[in-house]
């Protein structure tokens, strides 16, 4: 519903197009749009159109009409000036939506270069994100883009149903011939339906009221319940909660809760400036409807991501810094009305998986102070767990932001490497850092990560190419069906006798959900794993530190870190073994492909244990190195093999079923990691959300 195609002057108008047809169906579009926001319904605008410089545009659609000897209308072509600006150029006037359709900050606008929305743009991407399998479909132009788009989504395995109100075209002979050629034959390619239908079915399921257009009087603002997920603090802020009433409470448990873990934070920002970081945004959003995805939402941040003007420590005071410019990811948030509360602790340089190797102290699992709350995204998960935040930016090299996910019951998600940006970041070893997020809920997971997604050209890792789309199944018992594979048994021995146990309960549950368990070939997952450590990939630790570096420091650094370091110093490897390792590694990725290949073989997920045990704080700094190895027996191998992966809560168990010998009467967490192939993300995070809502 663009300007180009609606407005006198514009691409439309310039073609013959009749005007007052299009101009129709705006009314129609408003009250669908407004039925969408009301019962908190995802909602995408797509506008045609082209770079500045015509790169993308065909030269067919260039000059094709305006090349035709019957040719009377096409006077201008794609590019040339109008009234409203450069014709279909992305950023011209003409080329934006309609000011009565303009979108609110909490939804997605597609650029597409073709008459269809799917062609070179990321809609696909972004609609299987957010999990959504059925499009309600208007806009104009009735026989283009629109009936172009719904096949081009069908395609593709969607549910399509455009509204015939909603949509028309500059010839209305073509208007009714376009959608019965739609829903020919009981729905060739999708359906159609008049509009007020929709609002009756949909308007019982109204849970927004818009505060400009409600006659309803002002209503108390509720208190706040304490729920800090992201869905929740959405509703209660429309509800009319204040940000501030929210942080009011929190900078209590925040208190509350230093008494009993004192390690969680290195950092925690003002509370003044916190403060009036809320009544910021109650000033740039005062429409409650109208507020982008994560307003009022608190957040934490791993303390090797860089904030402008904040020091960044990576639990290593001789490698502090100060940076002028902050992460991308950080910088998203904020845009997106988060808000910044602290930055937390973690393993130093992020070499650990168990939280016992930091100089700011050992935070420990929200479940049992007794035992260890993991690593090296140790802060993160427990701020997080212990319900400080609503959600935390973390990375994940080898399982940094899974494991402590699993020891403090909550969801770490690693995305493929390079889907969001890694700028920013204190490198671990550069190669296989991704940014990572810790929630409560996979949903959350699911919002904060839609809203980072994005290509970053300063991110040498970042993803350009898009793999071959796989297609959605929106109906029928295929909807509901997965395939997935897990370690053999001979790999599980390595689990507690209580971590087997309750991983053969959720393999229950997953087949109770539609899931189909398949054999697989483990042997790339085991071997990529033993790369990273035991294999040349370890001394890229050390290449990310300046020369010398070292050598000159290694006296202030953690015991535990420092001798890592000396062991890798010590096996002077060679350039002949790392290339060694360069090759197996690409002979692994692609044997794992076919793992994960798309036809009948093939698994959707992988599914393991997200830890083999969980050790108490006195094992760790007992024997650091071994428990520190065993616990990455599931985590390695996922970035050595840029998969993405999300560990979820599977449920609790009594402490004396992993220790009999135990007088602790607590019970802790289990959890279980869903992995999927590179840029699978959207598929794993849904069979993620399915199990843990279920559980």
């Amino acid at each position: 519903m663009q300007r180009d195609f609606l407005l006198p002057g514009g691409f439309g108008d310039i073609q013959g197009g009749h005007l007052q047809a299009v101009q129709a169906s705006t009314l129609p579009t408003m009250k669908l749009l407004q039925l969408f926001r009301q019962t908190g319904l995802s909602v995408f605008h797509t506008r045609e159109g082209h770079k500045p410089d015509l790169s993308d545009c065909p030269s067919s659609k260039l000059v094709r009409q305006a090349a035709s000897p019957c040719s009377v209308h096409h006077t201008k072509v794609i590019g040339d000036d109008s009234a409203m600006g450069r014709l279909l150029v992305r950023g011209e006037y003409g080329h934006d939506i309609i000011s009565e359709l303009q979108p609110l900050p909490n939804e997605v606008v597609v650029d597409k270069p073709g008459k269809g929305a799917f062609w070179n743009t990321a809609l696909m991407n972004r609609l299987k994100a957010r999990a959504i399998t059925h499009l309600i479909v208007c806009g104009v132009t009735t026989e283009c883009c629109f009936a172009t788009t719904i096949r081009e989504a069908n395609d593709r395995g969607f549910e399509c149903c455009g509204i015939t109100e909603a949509t028309a075209g500059y010839n209305a002979d073509f208007k009714c011939p376009t959608l019965e050629m739609i829903s020919w034959s009981q729905g060739l390619f999708g359906f159609v339906a008049t509009l007020q239908p929709l609002i009756d079915v949909l308007s019982p399921y109204g849970i927004f009221d818009d505060p400009i257009e409600s006659t309803t009087p002002p209503q108390t603002p509720p208190p706040f319940d304490g729920n800090l997920e992201i869905s929740a603090l959405q509703v209660a802020y429309r509800a009319g909660l204040s940000p501030l009433t929210m942080l009011h409470s929190l900078f209590k448990k925040i208190e509350q809760y230093e008494k009993v873990d004192p390690s969680t934070w290195i950092y925690l920002e003002d509370r003044n400036v916190v403060t009036e970081r809320a009544k910021i945004l109650v000033i740039k959003w005062p429409e409650r409807t109208r507020r982008p995805p994560l307003f009022g939402v608190p957040f934490s941040v791993k303390d090797s991501i860089d904030i402008s003007g904040k020091p960044t420590t990576t639990a290593c005071p001789p490698l502090t810094h100060v940076p002028s410019v902050s992460a991308p990811a950080f910088d998203v948030l904020l845009k997106q009305g988060a808000i910044f509360i602290g930055k937390t602790n973690l393993d130093q340089l992020a070499a650990g998986l168990t939280g016992c190797r930091s100089p700011y102290g050992i935070p420990r699992s929200v479940f049992n102070q007794e035992y260890i709350s993991g690593g090296s995204s140790s802060g993160n998960c427990v701020s997080v767990g212990a319900g400080l935040v609503s959600f935390s930016l973390a990375t994940d090299t080898a399982g940094s932001g899974r494991v402590p996910s699993g020891f403090n019951g909550v969801v770490g998600f690693k995305p493929t490497k390079g889907l969001v940006s890694a700028s920013g970041i204190t490198p671990a070893c550069l190669s296989l850092d991704c940014i990572a997020f810790i929630t409560k809920s996979v949903q959350d997971a699911r919002t904060v990560w839609d809203t980072c997604v994005g290509y970053d050209e300063n991110d040498r890792y970042a993803k350009v190419s898009t793999p071959i789309q796989r297609h959605i199944n929106s109906i029928g018992h295929e909807a509901k069906k997965f395939k997935f594979g897990i370690p053999p048994a001979e790999v599980l021995s390595i689990c507690a006798p209580v971590y087997k146990k309750k991983f053969y309960e959720t393999i229950e549950k997953l087949q109770a959900i539609g899931g189909h368990l398949m054999p697989i070939d483990w042997s790339p997952f085991e071997k990529a794993g033993k790369l990273l450590y035991e294999g040349t990939f370890v001394l890229e630790r050390l290449a990310n530190l300046p020369d010398g570096w070292f050598d000159r420091n290694k006296d202030h650094l953690h015991p535990v870190t420092r001798t890592l370091f000396e062991k890798v110093i010590a096996r002077q490897s060679t350039a002949v073994q790392a290339y060694r390792d360069l090759q197996a590694k690409a002979l692994f990725t692609r044997q794992a492909e076919k793992v994960f290949s798309y036809n009948s073989a093939g698994v959707d997920i992988l599914v393991v244990p997200t830890a083999p045990t969980h050790w108490t704080v006195e094992q760790v700094l007992a024997d650091p190195i071994s428990t520190n190895s065993t616990l990455g027996e599931f985590t390695h191998f996922g970035n050595v093999l840029d998969l993405c992966a999300v560990a979820v809560p599977a449920g609790t168990y009594d402490i004396s079923e992993l220790d009999p010998n135990s007088k602790n009467l607590g019970i802790l967490p289990f959890s279980i990691t869903f992995l999927g192939g590179s840029q699978m993300d959207a598929e794993v995070l849904e069979v993620a959300r399915r199990f843990h809502e279920v559980f």
